[in-house]
């Protein structure tokens, strides 16, 4: 209790606090991480492989088939107390943003409104021709049809998911995700290893630094806090710490 305590206090001193989260969060969804031993995805299939940039456009019918079959499967899933909590820590204005590596839209569907997304979403694709925007739900619709790759309607360019591949480069939000942490006065990193370049280093330039996450980081040296336990048991305790104002 006496970290909660100790995390609770620091969050409320700050005046600029940025949250970062990872995987982790999203595990208890029922969305497994890449790294777990035993429940990984990388045990099943190389994400390295079928969810690359390489593979996308040299091989289609693979990305297509084995990789968004990966995307696909985590597209029903719904927050849990975790990202309900962080969610109303920002509505609180005790979250200045959120920046989350993770793809699942989670965020989203808990309600966080100042959300930077360094690793893409599975809300939408674009043409790689004439970067038409469409919903992920006609990408889903045209590889049922078994159009392979599916096509823009507009252009007839290939469509890819907006998520960043194995290969592709991070998106501008991964920019402002630096100049957030940089201009912070804390940083709390949620349910990530830190061992993902180049989000790996973002908590390197963070004044003060907060670690919720069940396994080690190479961070857990210099963080003020380490909490090693489920995301969606701490972040309600220290909401409701939050909001006692005790």
């Amino acid at each position: 209790m006496y970290q909660i305590k100790k995390a609770s206090e620091l969050i409320k001193k700050s005046n600029r606090t940025v949250l970062l989260t990872g995987a982790g969060i999203s595990t208890e969804s029922g969305i497994p991480d890449f790294r777990t031993p035993g429940k990984g995805l990388w045990e099943k299939v190389d994400p390295m492989e079928v969810l690359s940039k390489n593979t996308l456009y040299n091989n289609p019918e693979k990305f297509y088939k084995e990789g968004f079959k990966i995307l696909m499967g985590i597209i029903e899933a719904e927050p849990n107390k975790g990202h309900l909590a962080i969610a109303e820590m920002e509505k609180l204005g005790f979250l200045d943003c959120i920046i989350t590596q993770n793809i699942d839209n989670l965020h989203q569907k808990a309600g966080s409104k100042n959300l930077l997304e360094v690793h893409g979403h599975i809300r939408t694709g674009s043409c790689i021709e004439c970067g038409e925007k469409v919903s992920f739900n006609i990408i889903k619709n045209k590889i049922n049809k078994n159009q392979i790759p599916p096509k823009c309607n507009k252009c007839n360019g290939n469509i890819r998911p907006d998520v960043v591949l194995f290969g592709d480069g991070l998106p501008e939000d991964f920019n402002t995700a630096w100049d957030k942490v940089r201009e912070s006065d804390l940083l709390v990193v949620v349910g990530s290893s830190l061992t993902v370049a180049p989000v790996s280093y973002l908590p390197g330039l963070a004044s003060r630094l907060i670690i919720i996450n069940l396994g080690d980081t190479p961070y857990d040296d210099m963080a003020d806090v380490v909490i090693r336990e489920k995301t969606g048991i701490v972040l309600p305790k220290i909401l409701k710490y939050l909001k006692s104002g005790g």
